[in-house]
């Protein structure tokens, strides 16, 4: 967004009355690093799986499915992605992909506790607070079952010997 003191018309012009001009700081075209607003859980959580380190994979991650979701061809954009087609754990497994999941849900009720120990109690939520989680799953198979990795999991594999 650009400053408007046009007082009514929408275009920026110069004008000699005295008011303060403000530096652009915070949120006004500053470069700066992106902010992560929180919600509620991890949109790309699975069983508990703990974050990588990287605090922009969820972003990330996000473009992957938004991406994948699209592409012609899927198997170039694995290979784009440098997603391994056959990767080696931190153990020693080697691990052959065979499929890649993508799931999306979207939250629009919400269950609570009754009061004083009473029965579960469920409530729409308002269009506000109805959130969407994708889950991405790399489903692999190490040689005797199929195992299920994480977007960080996938990237921390080995190349294979």
């Amino acid at each position: 967004m650009h400053d408007d003191h046009s007082h009514g018309d929408h275009h920026h012009h110069h004008h000699d009355h005295s008011h303060h001009h403000h530096p652009h700081g915070l949120g006004h075209n500053a470069a700066r690093r992106p902010i992560q607003w929180q919600t509620p859980h991890d949109p790309f959580a699975s069983q508990g799986e703990t974050r990588a380190a990287d605090p922009d994979l969820d972003l990330v991650e996000m473009a992957f499915v938004t991406g994948f979701a699209s592409a012609p061809d899927p198997t170039s954009f694995l290979r784009l992605a440098h997603i391994p087609f056959t990767g080696q754990t931190a153990e020693g497994d080697v691990l052959k992909l065979l499929r890649v999941e993508t799931e999306e849900a979207v939250d629009v009720g919400a269950v609570s506790p009754g009061l004083g120990g009473g029965p579960m109690r469920h409530d729409p939520l308002p269009a506000k607070l109805v959130s969407r989680r994708r889950r991405l799953a790399f489903l692999y198979f190490d040689g005797t079952r199929a195992r299920s990795l994480s977007f960080a999991e996938t990237l921390a594999l080995a190349p294979a010997p």
